[in-house]
């Protein structure tokens, strides 16, 4: 696996698998690998002749108070697991590569930033649709492929890359779990082990929920409102929790078929998300 800083080398990488006809898939990430990560990295090596692979911990995306300073970095491991499962090439570029000085561009998706996760973290998603689109713009692959964890983070990409055209293809990964049911996530490290212990109930809430919405019930705010409760019982600060469409996130009625339900909580400083998608 080679392992390159700069984007020129990037770029003459690439540049080499495409004279060759090769075809690129891309998993971006902000390290600290754990296996839902290296299932992105499996699944693209299914469908490219070539991987590669970013780590890189986009400031942009962090707001003030979170835990960019603190945000773990095993850069040292991450690169061992890749060449294990055999990426190509690893691009690890500094702040300085990826954001001029006096930059002056971003990109946001309007609307579906503002919602959820984006509610509580402001400017959250136009960090990631601008850092995701500088790094489009870099390798230019075929193919980039994203966990399903962060539903309405893919939601956001995919709505960026079809209102600016950018000829990628974008494939959501399902989410890879704990044997106890929660979601696996760079952030879980934070937890302690009480809070482990509790952890997997965030997981049970959207299992809980779902369930009932298959029985028949479209009392969805009722059902928001027990999920919300539950976790608060079970030690959770809960942000919110979301019956919603699962083509744009909007609130769900009791004609939508195709669901996703939205949670996001704090569990002692670690804040959690999940979700289950489902049609009924």
């Amino acid at each position: 696996m080679r392992i390159v800083n700069r984007v020129f080398e990037l770029r003459e990488a690439i540049k080499t698998w495409r004279s060759n006809g090769e075809s690129v898939a891309f998993v971006p990430t902000m390290g600290n690998l754990h296996a839902g990560h290296l299932q992105l990295v499996s699944t693209a090596k299914k469908k490219a002749d070539r991987v590669v692979v970013s780590i890189f911990v986009n400031p942009t995306q962090f707001g003030a108070g979170e835990d960019f300073e603190t945000y773990p970095r095993t850069e040292r491991e991450d690169q061992e697991k890749l060449a294990a499962e055999n990426a190509d090439l690893l691009f690890q570029p500094s702040v300085a590569d990826i954001y001029t000085s006096d930059a002056k561009t971003i990109v946001t998706v309007t609307g579906l930033s503002d919602l959820y996760c984006g509610a509580s973290r402001p400017g959250h998603f136009t960090g990631v649709a601008t850092v995701v689109s500088k790094l489009f713009n870099i390798v230019q692959p075929d193919i980039a492929l994203f966990g399903l964890k962060d539903f309405q983070q893919l939601t956001v990409i995919k709505t960026m890359v079809r209102d600016l055209n950018i000829p990628v293809e974008i494939t959501g990964v399902d989410t890879v779990r704990e044997s106890s049911g929660l979601a696996m996530s760079s952030r879980n490290g934070y937890l302690t082990d009480a809070e482990k212990k509790v952890a997997p109930k965030l997981y049970y809430s959207l299992c809980a929920a779902r369930d009932t919405i298959l029985t028949g019930n479209r009392n969805y705010a009722d059902i928001e409102q027990q999920a919300m409760q539950f976790l608060q019982q079970a030690g959770f600060q809960p942000d919110y929790f979301s019956v919603c469409r699962s083509s744009d996130l909007k609130k769900a009625d009791a004609e939508d078929m195709d669901l996703v339900l939205l949670v996001a909580a704090k569990l002692g400083k670690t804040r959690l998300i999940d979700n289950i998608y489902f049609s009924r």
